[in-house]
C-alpha cells in the first residue's frame, strides 16, 4: 500500500494505531509503469515522485500532495489490473483473521513492506479492499483534508456489507477514533472525525440483492473539470463506460488502457 518515501525530519507521520477503519490510500496495479504515469498525467493532471519499495513503484501528486500508489508488479505477480482501497487497522493480522473467520479470503499477504505491513483482501461477495498497519505517509494528513479521493462499494446487499466491514474494521466500536456509520437514503455511509470517507450501496432500501451486480469498491478521484477528463481520457487511449453531465455531482465512469476502471467526480467546496 504505502508507495510513499518518508523525508528524512519528518514529523507529520500518523500511525494507524490512532487512525483506523477509514479508507487511507488508494493504489493502482498496472503492467506497464511508463505507459500509466503518461495516461493518468493527461487525465488527472498528476506528477510523480518515486517510491522506497523499488523502480516498479511510483507515488502520484497533485499540488506536491500524495494523492495514490501505482505499483507495476500486474504481469510479475499475475495480478489482476485495478484500483484498490486500503483501510487502516491497528493490526493486519487481526485483520486477516477477522476477514477469514467470516468468510472473506485472504489473497496476499499480510506482507511486510516497511514502515507497515499490508494485506490484499476480498470480503465474502467477492469486491477486493486491501488493509494497512503502520505509519501512513508524510503528507497523508494533506491528503486527508483535500479529500482527492472517495470510495464507494457497489454490492448486493450493503447492510449486510456494512457488518462485515464493520466487524473487520472497528467501525461504531467503543474505541476512540472509530469510524460511524450512519444510513442515508439508500446508502450506508461511513464517517471518520465527521468526514465523509466512503459509501456502501446496493440499491433502493428493503429491496431484495440483486444478483446480477458484481461487487466491487469502486475509487472517486475529485477533479476540477470531469469534462476535460473525459475528453483526454479518449485521446489517450482509455474508454468512457458512464457519462451524465446532468448527474449532481458531474460524474463518469472511465477505464484506462490497461483495463483499470475509476470515477472522476466535480469537486464539491468543503
Amino acid at each position: 500500500m504505502n508507495h510513499a518515501t518518508h523525508p528524512r525530519g519528518a514529523t507529520d507521520l500518523v500511525s494507524t494505531h490512532s487512525v483506523f477503519g477509514a479508507p487511507c490510500w488508494v493504489s493502482l496495479t498496472s503492467r506497464d509503469l511508463r505507459a500509466t504515469e503518461a495516461f493518468y498525467s493527461a487525465v488527472l493532471g498528476w506528477r510523480w515522485r518515486p517510491a522506497r519499495l523499488g523502480d516498479r513503484f511510483r507515488v502520484a501528486l497533485v499540488d506536491g500532495t500524495p494523492v495514490a500508489g501505482i505499483a507495476a508488479v500486474a504481469s510479475v505477480w499475475q495480478m489482476v489490473v485495478a484500483w484498490t482501497p486500503y483501510f487502516a487497522v491497528p493490526s493486519a493480522d487481526e485483520a486477516v483473521a477477522r476477514v477469514r473467520e467470516r468468510g472473506g479470503t485472504a489473497a496476499v499477504g499480510p506482507l511486510s513492506l516497511p514502515p507497515g505491513r499490508a494485506a490484499l483482501l476480498a470480503d465474502r461477495d467477492g469486491a477486493i479492499f486491501g488493509v494497512w498497519e503502520g505509519e501512513l505517509l508524510a503528507g497523508w494528513e494533506a491528503w486527508r483534508r483535500s479529500a482527492p479521493t472517495f470510495v464507494r462499494l457497489h454490492t448486493r446487499d450493503a447492510f449486510d456489507a456494512a457488518i462485515f466491514y464493520g466487524e473487520i474494521l472497528e467501525w461504531a466500536s467503543d474505541r476512540p477514533g472509530c469510524c460511524q456509520v450512519l444510513y442515508e437514503g439508500n446508502e450506508v455511509v461511513l464517517r471518520s472525525r465527521g468526514d465523509i470517507v466512503a459509501r456502501i450501496v446496493s440499491g433502493a432500501l428493503e429491496a431484495a440483492p440483486d444478483p446480477t451486480i458484481r461487487p466491487h469498491w469502486q475509487v472517486h478521484f475529485a477533479v476540477e473539470d470531469v469534462a476535460a477528463c473525459v475528453k483526454a481520457a479518449q485521446d489517450n487511449g482509455g474508454s468512457v463506460l458512464r457519462h451524465d453531465s446532468a448527474s449532481v455531482p458531474y460524474e463518469a465512469v472511465l477505464r484506462d488502457p490497461d483495463g483499470a476502471q475509476f470515477t472522476v467526480t466535480s469537486r464539491i467546496p468543503r
